[in-house]
């Protein structure tokens, strides 16, 4: 903790340092640039090469504060940016000096107190307070000093933000871009359930309908009551297992748990049908709405599925709450890990991702595997 605290502090002097001295060059390229946009055939030199010096700046910021600015300003912006940033350049290169000043200044005093000399010069010897006012005078300077770099670094930071971010247009224009992906992301995802729909109607239903249908005509034909008595039985069975997998598709289309009660109840009967222990931890107080509540559902009723089929899992932690205006959906198992963002799986991303949520899978090799949604919902 205090390595690393002591490696920040480190990292972000050198980058003011830095800083200071290319405030100097954007300093004078500043007079010299605004002077030279009188001249209109001078200005795209002039904005080429203010772009040229933010993006030192942006690169600055990037190494030794790890701050990522966007890279879409054009030339004008950047040269309204040097206007302030060199102003705070030379603020944090002033602050820089003092510290030298004031540090060899200590260094002078402390010798004169260490050989008994009066501090400030003269022949009369120290008194018994001036080591005590030195230290005291130091640590408040020392003070003033790191905070003034602080303000500095904040400003820095500050000033970046605002003029390196996109443009309210920009920013317009690639929440279109978000919005288009999403639309598109919507349709591969009900694709993807019409096709999960059809492989189990195909595989499940429809093969069990067709069994009965092969006993019921091989009760017909038989001659032996015992017999024919026995292949209806085995039909009535049959179709009771087809009824119980219809229900399993449309459950798995949409529960009618939520309409009834909502997530909580729907959660607990994915819980207490499942092949496994499933451990619920659920935290809402109030109600989300019908359409988070249903992409919540189907989050926790894949990955317990995906968990049960492929994870060799023997336990399942599922997790709902919420904090501020999101909604957490956390699902963990102690399975071999190793699954990938595929397959089932980038459909509920998909799904989550229509929603604006975010979706992420951490499954090393060996497990346990994480698998967290975070739908906004304020």
């Amino acid at each position: 903790m205090e390595k690393s605290w002591a490696r920040a502090a480190g990292r972000g002097t050198a980058g003011l340092a830095a800083g200071a001295l290319t405030a100097v060059a954007e300093s004078i390229y500043v007079v010299a640039g605004t002077l030279a946009l009188v001249l209109p055939p001078a200005r795209p030199g002039v904005y080429r090469g203010a772009r040229a010096l933010a993006e030192v700046e942006r690169r600055r910021l990037a190494r030794w504060f790890g701050a990522e600015n966007g890279d879409d300003y054009t030339g004008d912006r950047a040269l309204r940016y040097l206007v302030p940033r060199s102003v705070t350049g030379m603020v944090g290169l002033g602050v820089f000096l003092l510290i030298v000043y004031g540090a060899a200044s200590a260094a002078i005093m402390l010798g004169q107190v260490v050989t008994g000399g009066r501090v400030g010069g003269g022949d009369e010897p120290a008194d018994w307070y001036d080591s005590i006012t030195i230290l005291l005078f130091g640590l408040l300077l020392a003070f003033l000093a790191v905070q003034g770099l602080i303000g500095v670094a904040k400003l820095d930071l500050l000033l970046a933000g605002r003029f390196f971010g996109p443009s309210k247009q920009e920013q317009l224009r690639r929440r279109v871009s978000e919005l288009a992906i999403s639309r598109a992301e919507v349709v591969e995802a009900v694709n993807d359930e019409r096709r999960r729909i059809e492989r189990d109607l195909h595989d499940g239903v429809q093969q069990r309908l067709v069994a009965l249908g092969m006993l019921l005509g091989r009760a017909r034909r038989a001659e032996d009551t015992e017999r024919a008595a026995e292949l209806v039985r085995q039909a009535h069975e049959e179709s009771q297992q087809a009824l119980r997998d219809l229900r399993e598709v449309t459950w798995r289309v949409y529960p009618t748990a939520l309409d009834d009660g909502g997530l909580h109840p729907a959660l607990e009967a994915v819980a207490e049908n499942a092949g496994l222990p499933v451990h619920l931890d659920f935290q809402l107080t109030e109600r989300p709405s019908l359409a988070l509540e249903t992409v919540a559902y189907f989050v926790v009723s894949e990955a317990v599925t995906n968990a049960m089929k492929h994870a060799s899992a023997t336990r399942i932690d599922v997790s709902v709450h919420r904090t501020g205006t999101m909604l957490i959906v956390r699902i963990s198992d102690d399975g071999t890990g190793g699954a990938r963002p595929g397959g089932g799986l980038s459909g509920l991303a998909r799904r989550v991702a229509a929603a604006d949520g975010e979706f992420t899978v951490d499954s090393p090799v060996g497990g346990p595997t994480t698998i967290t949604a975070e739908l906004p919902c304020g």
